[in-house]
């Protein structure tokens, strides 16, 4: 059911302007947890797949919720690597219309079990101003923003202003030559910092150790199951895994990384 937020969100005081007005489907309580966004390309290569849901998969496991738009790409695996549960999806039209229809089963599983917010009202369609505004709303609502991939030009480029305008840090990961440019060139100009070390990252700005712990999936694994016995036994955990470089294909077989 969508409702309306009748009470200051205090992070949005750092916008520009606080929306005139907030609307939501889900669980309000994720407001009170402390928040991180990652954002991005909407067409991440292999490299940026993998890192990004394991960030936001590592962070969500620490207690720290992921905030994103929603989008295909980043923002789609972000909220993924987050579950549904300890995200917040940001939309750029009213809530009834689930944008875009790609990853509607995913909006309507966050409306579910996290939370889904926006600054208009049903029937409101994505435009470009909302777009902006969204982007605006994901950066402040955050600690700090975590860039994955963005090309010279593109619309993260934006939110990555607002975010050192509001005086936050923001991430990337490392790339090669001639990738994901637009964050290159911050790096360059010394506006952005590099993520090397996710486990080191995450300890730095949240103080909170990672710890490898042994599992059910890992210890069969250690067997050198073919993929389709472990997806028979695991499902879903196994794509999970393999997302998160836990494990990995080599020859039909699962090897643990």
């Amino acid at each position: 059911m969508i409702s309306k937020i009748n009470f200051p969100i205090d992070e949005l005081s750092s916008m520009k302007k606080y929306p005139h007005e907030l609307f939501y489907i889900g669980n309000l309580e994720l407001l009170k947890r402390k928040k991180i966004s990652i954002i991005g390309t909407r067409r991440p290569n292999s490299y940026t797949k993998e890192f990004t849901y394991k960030l936001a998969s590592k962070f969500s496991n620490a207690g720290i919720c992921i905030v994103s738009g929603a989008a295909m790409g980043v923002d789609a695996l972000a909220h993924q690597g987050a579950k549904s549960n300890n995200t917040i999806a940001v939309v750029a039209n009213g809530l009834d219309i689930r944008y875009p229809s790609i990853n509607k089963n995913l909006i309507i599983d966050i409306e579910k079990n996290g939370l889904v917010l926006s600054a208009y009202k049903e029937k409101e369609k994505a435009r470009n101003y909302t777009f902006v505004h969204r982007n605006e709303i994901v950066v402040a609502l955050s600690e700090f923003l975590i860039v994955t991939e963005a090309d010279l030009n593109s619309g993260s480029l934006t939110s990555v202003n607002y975010a050192l305008r509001m005086g936050k840090k923001v991430y990337t990961l490392p790339h090669r030559i001639n990738e994901s440019l637009g964050t290159q060139e911050l790096l360059k100009k010394g506006l952005i910092e590099a993520i090397y070390d996710i486990d080191e990252f995450l300890e730095k700005v949240s103080g909170i150790k990672t710890t490898f712990l042994d599992d059910e999936v890992l210890n069969f694994c250690k067997n050198y199951p073919t993929y389709e016995e472990a997806l028979r036994k695991f499902s879903n955990k196994i794509f999970e895994y393999e997302l998160e470089g836990k494990i990995k294909i080599e020859n039909g077989k699962l090897i643990v990384v």
